[in-house]
């Protein structure tokens, strides 16, 4: 299935930026790993309320097959992961995985757990993984908003095909290194001795810092002096990594701390109020051998790469928001970024 939603032509590779050296997925999104959804369900009033619920739903997971390896690393705990403890203990991913603001984060374990129940009837224990970033800077949280019906329709919608960018779901209300955040996704192809394997990400920017490009810092009170550049409490960032890849539960905590490095790249600050968090799992036939650890360099790389760049695309993609109090994030200016990539030798200038 396609997503139906259309994303605008903002990408980093819209704007002539490239991320590394890796080739892409078709859609350069984590739904280019076989049998990853996505879906989002977007509450937003125009007002006091934006915020809303991203699932990243693997379909491998059905009658049969309860379970898929997994791992989650956490780069500051400063956050509500529901689930998590069950995944470091027993390396698996049980549910679809939920992302969403953070005073709606157990209304959705709930839901989640809903939706479990449905598919399984005579399960007497469920494992629902739901992640958080707080939004409350541009959306009146203390409402929670987020229903049962929403997370469930998430999942609903969920498909294959270019994913939504932006300010959706889980994404509408964030604000990342002193712009407008949002949902990005970015993926890679690499070659490793059990053959052609695919990476994608998906994150969910919240989080202070500096934005930083290709290297070069782009600070927001030079590009939008304008701009308010009051720090919203609880920044946050979470981090999908999903791949075919055949890996062990270990090797998947190998690849969620490169997820977490890959901030960096991209200038996070790794606050004290940071929950940053990374989840990784593998689509992977139960029967393949995991690669060897000697053979892991290039989706490492994969990982870093993709990260990085689902981060940027989840400023480019977004949009200037103006939210609870009248306070607004702007959406980085993709012709500025160009001018200065330019100017430091890093892009052809432009036309």
């Amino acid at each position: 299935m396609e997503q139906s939603q259309q994303r605008p032509a903002r990408r980093a590779r819209d704007l002539g930026i490239v991320v590394g050296p890796l080739p892409t997925g078709r859609h350069n999104a984590i739904t280019d790993v076989p049998g990853v959804l996505v879906g989002h369900t977007t509450v937003d009033d125009g007002r006091d309320l934006h915020t809303g619920v991203t699932a990243v739903v693997p379909s491998q997971l059905g009658p049969g097959r309860w379970s898929l390896p997994a791992a989650v690393h956490t780069g500051n705990g400063y956050g509500k992961l529901v689930g998590s403890t069950q995944v470091d203990e027993l390396g698996v991913l049980e549910s679809p995985i939920v992302l969403t603001a953070t005073l709606s984060v157990f209304r959705a374990a709930d839901a989640l757990l809903t939706y479990l129940m449905a598919a399984r009837p005579d399960g007497l224990s469920f494992n629902p993984l739901v992640g958080e970033t707080n939004d409350g800077h541009l959306s009146d949280i203390r409402r929670r908003p987020v229903t049962e019906e929403h997370v469930l329709d998430a999942i609903r919608r969920a498909a294959g095909g270019p994913p939504a960018e932006g300010c959706v779901g889980a994404g509408t209300g964030t604000s990342a290194l002193g712009y407008k955040g949002g949902i990005g996704t970015s993926s890679r192809t690499v070659r490793t001795v059990a053959g052609a394997v695919t990476v994608g990400a998906l994150t969910q920017s919240n989080f202070g810092g500096v934005l930083t490009v290709l290297g070069v810092p782009l600070p927001v009170e030079e590009l939008v002096p304008a701009a308010d550049r009051a720090e919203p409490p609880g920044n946050s960032c979470m981090i999908v990594v999903a791949t075919d890849a055949p890996l062990d539960a270990r090797q998947l905590g190998r690849l969620a701390r490169r997820a977490i490095f890959a901030m960096a790249r991209v200038g996070a600050a790794y606050q004290n109020g940071s929950g940053d968090y990374a989840i990784a799992f593998s689509t992977a036939r139960p029967d393949q051998a995991p690669l060897p650890d000697a053979d892991l360099d290039p989706v490492f790389a994969a990982v870093l790469d993709s990260v990085e760049e689902a981060l940027l695309n989840s400023l480019f993609t977004a949009t200037t928001t103006t939210g609870v109090a009248g306070r607004t994030r702007h959406a980085v200016p993709g012709e500025a970024v160009v001018r200065r990539l330019a100017a430091a030798g890093r892009l052809a200038p432009p036309a």
